[in-house]
């Protein structure tokens, strides 16, 4: 049996896209079947938890989008305050922006952190982890 797939397998690698997509329309009225990607299950999880709505994320990444020249000062000290980072490196990461002010906090750190840098004048995206 294997002699035979690996055949087929060589025989359908040599066909056009619109080739395969003609034989897939073939095969689904032969068989009265429709294609579809078929969803696995999470890894240890039910198909019922599939089912169930995403959890609002708990860890969030930081990212500073880009900052205007006249608010970089105000951002750097907030960026010092929230890394522990020296003053050249907090300039160097501001400078970098857009860019990850904080890798991963919990969601009620990533707020304040967020809110700082806002009220300094700057903008944060919050990514949830």
């Amino acid at each position: 049996m294997t002699a035979q797939l690996d055949e087929l397998v060589d025989k359908l690698s040599q066909l056009s896209v619109l080739d395969m997509a003609k034989l897939k329309d073939m095969l689904e009225a032969k068989w009265g079947v429709k294609a579809a990607v078929a969803v696995a299950a999470p890894a240890g999880g039910a198909a019922s938890e599939a089912a169930a709505p995403a959890a609002e994320a708990t860890d969030f990444k930081v990212v500073l989008e880009p900052v205007a020249d006249d608010k970089k000062i105000s951002i750097i000290k907030v960026v010092r305050e929230v890394t522990g980072l020296g003053l050249k490196e907090a300039k160097e990461l501001v400078e970098k922006a857009p860019v990850d002010v904080k890798a991963t906090a919990p969601k009620a750190e990533a707020e304040e952190i967020k809110k700082k840098i806002e009220a300094a004048g700057g903008k944060v995206k919050l990514v949830g982890l």
